[in-house]
C-alpha cells in the first residue's frame, strides 16, 4: 500500500510504500529536543520505500544538530518537520513523521518514547541503516 502526505502548504510531499498496515507500526517519540519541539511521531519500515518530493530545490531546509548524522527535512514555507534522512554507503534512509500523512489517524495512538543519547556515532548510523526506510528525494514532484 502507499500512504500519502505533505507539509501544511504542500511544498514537500511524501509517498510511503509499505506492506505493513498502519495499525501494526510501533510509533516512536524520540525524546531529543528537536523531535519534542516539533511533536514528531516517527515510523520506519526497512522493507518499505519513502519518496520525498520537493516542489523546488529550495522548498525544504535540511537541518542538522548534535552528531550531524541525519538531515531533518523541514518545509521552508510552513515550517512542518517531514522526515529525517541519513545518507550512508551511497544510499538514503529515513524515519517519517506520521503527522504529515493523510492516514495519520490509522496509526496507533499510543507512542513508544525512545532515547538514543547513549549511542556512538557509528552505532547510530548502523541502527538507522538497518531500521530506517530506504528513501529517494526528488525535486519537482510535490
Amino acid at each position: 500500500m502507499t500512504l500519502h502526505g505533505k507539509c501544511h502548504c504542500g511544498a514537500v510531499s511524501v509517498a510511503f510504500d509499505t506492506e505493513m498496515p498502519p495499525g501494526d507500526f510501533l510509533v516512536r517519540t524520540c525524546q531529543c529536543s528537536f523531535c519534542r519541539k516539533h511533536g514528531a511521531r516517527a515510523v520506519a519500515d526497512p522493507a518499505g520505500r519513502l519518496t520525498v518530493s520537493l516542489a523546488s530545490d529550495d522548498a525544504a531546509m535540511r537541518y542538522q544538530f548534535d552528531a550531524r548524522t541525519a538531515d531533518f527535512v523541514v518545509c521552508k514555507t510552513c515550517g512542518a518537520y517531514v522526515c529525517a534522512v541519513l545518507e550512508a554507503a551511497g544510499a538514503a534512509y529515513s524515519t517519517l513523521n506520521i503527522n504529515v500523512l493523510d492516514e495519520r489517524t490509522a496509526f496507533p495512538s499510543e507512542d513508544q518514547p525512545v532515547v538514543y543519547d547513549a549511542e556512538s556515532t557509528e552505532e547510530r548510523i548502523d541502527r538507522r541503516v538497518k531500521s530506517w526506510t530506504p528513501t529517494k528525494v526528488v525535486v519537482g514532484g510535490a
